[in-house]
């Protein structure tokens, strides 16, 4: 039989694996950590948002400059083609109001089950504890609990992670082994990452508070999604949404009343106060949260008294913060293989018969299920040419 390797057991390697085993070839698949799927199991504490369901357009528009890349494998292995699979392993799947598509069961390790049990029925070997070191020759060389392995295969796919949540495997550290060969890199940079804020005493009482129905912006990116205030920063999807225009310079602003035109919000800020204080106007008037309140008096203390000016500043309140979460912190990073240093199939160019997939590649995404199906679907297109390379 044709002997395939697979080199990590996150969501690409384990697509790559299935995939390459239903052809019938034999697939060894060898991870660093005790056990697969450990980043994939993290994601599921939260529910495992496994893509969106919505039209294609504004799905791949989510990837940015590496739609044109990425959309056949999108294509091939799209929303619907990450429903059908996950319910073929026994996980029914639901729809949020946002177009999120989780499993019943709101969490991962079912799902990680069966397709292990999958993949076993397929007859795929899965060694842990198995640390690439590189090459040797032709063939892979490992470090593993009983000294140095040497893997030879007729075609691999390597499926690395990028270098966030290190302590979860994904390192960085076959970066150097792959610049070695040649092969084109991007810097390492996060993605879906927190922001710091060093706030003052008074914000105590709110952390842990959720920031909803508001909308972010930084440059050209924006979100409608809610943060959390913690004793860190800022933190959630409407916050990550964003970084990547905080990681390229841009300020931070915050639309407290983003269902509202500011001419509406002075409307109703302009009606008579009373004796009641500027923040319980700002509540019983335009309905803000105790926290939004707290944020807005945080960040532009002394409130305007002007109507006009309090209604423009909320809805365009400067956000300061002392930037973003350090990358090892990142739920994702941008960087790694330059896509033009792979061919059609994600093949290497620079090492032939051996692909990559997944977050090892230079394409970043939000969250809300895109990067999940990103893995997949790169996985499942890195491993259809893979035995499409060992056939010829």
């Amino acid at each position: 039989m044709t002997r395939a390797l697979v080199i990590g057991g996150g969501p690409a390697g384990l697509m790559a694996a299935e995939v390459m085993a239903q052809a019938g070839l034999s697939v060894t698949l060898c991870e660093a950590k005790p056990s697969v799927g450990r980043k994939f199991l993290m994601a599921g504490k939260s529910g495992l948002n496994l893509t969106k369901s919505e039209p294609f357009a504004p799905f791949l528009a989510a990837y940015e400059e590496a739609q044109t890349a990425l959309r056949p494998m999108l294509e091939a292995f799209d929303a619907q083609a990450v429903q059908d699979w996950a319910e073929g392993l026994g996980q029914e799947v639901f729809t949020g109001s946002t177009g999120r598509v989780f499993p019943r069961a709101m969490k991962a390790s079912p799902l990680l089950r069966a397709w292990l049990a999958r993949l076993a029925d397929c007859g795929v070997t899965i060694n842990t504890r198995w640390q690439w070191q590189g090459w040797d020759g032709d063939a892979f060389a490992f470090d593993t609990p009983g000294g140095r392995e040497v893997v030879e295969a007729d075609v691999t796919v390597l499926a690395l992670g990028g270098a966030s949540w290190r302590r979860l495997g994904a390192t960085g550290a076959w970066a150097p082994l792959l610049a070695e060969r040649g092969v084109a890199l991007r810097d390492f940079a996060p993605a879906n990452v927190g922001l710091l804020v060093d706030w003052s005493p008074h914000m105590t009482r709110h952390f842990g508070a959720a920031l909803k129905g508001v909308a972010w912006r930084a440059g050209p990116y924006t979100s409608r999604g809610e943060a959390v205030i913690s004793a860190r920063g800022l933190e959630g999807g409407g916050i990550y949404s964003v970084s990547r225009g905080l990681r390229e310079g841009q300020g931070l602003s915050l639309d407290l009343l983003p269902d509202l035109q500011a001419r509406d919000v002075a409307a109703r800020l302009a009606k008579p106060r009373g004796k009641d204080s500027q923040a319980n106007h700002l509540r019983k008037r335009l309905k803000l949260t105790p926290a939004q309140i707290a944020l807005l008096q945080e960040m532009a203390r002394p409130l305007p008294q002007e109507t006009e000016a309090l209604a423009a500043l909320l809805k365009d309140l400067p956000i300061a913060h002392a930037g973003l979460r350090p990358m090892v912190e990142a739920i994702s990073t941008a960087g790694g293989i330059a896509l033009d240093a792979l061919d059609a199939g994600l093949m290497l160019r620079e090492v032939p018969g051996v692909y990559a997939a997944g977050e090892m590649l230079d394409w970043e995404a939000p969250t809300g299920g895109y990067l999940i199906n990103g893995c997949l679907a790169t996985g499942h297109w890195a491993g259809r040419h893979a035995v499409e390379w060992a056939r010829r």
